[in-house]
Order: C-alpha cells, then structure tokens, then sequence
C-alpha cells in the first residue's frame, strides 16, 4: 500500500458516498486508474465494506455504557461460547477481547437506565462463563468514529 492508496482510504473515511469520478478528483488521479486501485483496495481487505453512519440518539439509544467483563475461565469452549453469546445480543455496539483484567470490553447502547438495567439482569449476567461484570456509563463523547490516521 503507497501513500495514493492511503489517500484513497482517508478520503473515503471521510465521505464513503463519493463517486470514483468524485475520488479522482481528491486524490488528482485520472478515473480509471482510481478505480483499479478502489476495486484492489476492496479485494484485499483493506476496504471492508461500506454504511451509514448512524446517530444513536436519533434512533432512541440515548444511554450507552462501557461493561467490562471477567471470564470464570479462560479455557477454548468458555471463550467460543462466551463470544458465540455475546455476539447475539443486538444492543452490544462493540466488543473486544482485551489482554489481562478484565478479559472483555463491550459496548452497550440502550434506551435509557431501565433498559440497560434490564439488559444487564437479563442477558449479560446470564452470558456463559461470566466470573464478574463492571460497567461505567458514557457521559459524553469526544472522539467518536474517527477515521484511521495515514
């Protein structure tokens, strides 16, 4: 990858509605080269799809926590089933395995506290090999969705 496909992604990043002919313009390639490198940059991976950025807020999801989860055990069946769960659970955003304690971060969007304390009761304590969970809420974000650096 050389610093025009970089360019590519940045601009992409940015504006993922952009036309190829709009794409060249930005990153002052002629179209058909730009295409070749956008279809190369999508085969490879580098590109791994493309979406809507949606405001949660505006769908209802105004209460967002950060749950940090310890796992009883660490064998292969616990993690497979635990991910397998977890994975399910529409309202978790995000979740990632982490080194160390706590084993797992996730993040939870909801409606509000109800909702969450719902959740919390009703899913996520009850996800497999669940040892304990702490959540913090988000009370603001300052760096949200950002594009990659290049």
């Amino acid at each position: 990858m050389d610093a025009l496909d970089r360019r590519i992604l940045t601009e992409l990043q940015l504006d993922g509605r952009l036309t190829v002919t709009e794409l060249a313009a930005r990153v002052k390639l002629s179209v058909s080269p730009c295409h070749r490198r956008l279809r190369d940059l999508e085969r490879e991976g580098a590109i791994r799809g493309y979406r809507a950025v949606v405001d949660p807020a505006a769908v209802g999801l105004n209460f967002e926590a950060l749950v940090f989860v310890t796992l009883r055990w660490e064998d292969a069946d616990t993690v497979s089933a635990f991910e397998e769960a977890v994975a399910a659970v529409p309202h978790v955003l995000q979740a990632q395995r982490l080194f160390g304690d706590p084993d797992y971060l996730l993040r939870v969007a909801t409606t509000d506290l109800a909702a969450f304390q719902e959740l919390y009761d009703r899913q996520l304590a009850r996800l497999p090999g669940v040892q304990r969970i702490n959540s913090t809420l988000v009370m603001k974000h300052i760096v949200d969705d950002r594009p990659l650096p290049e």
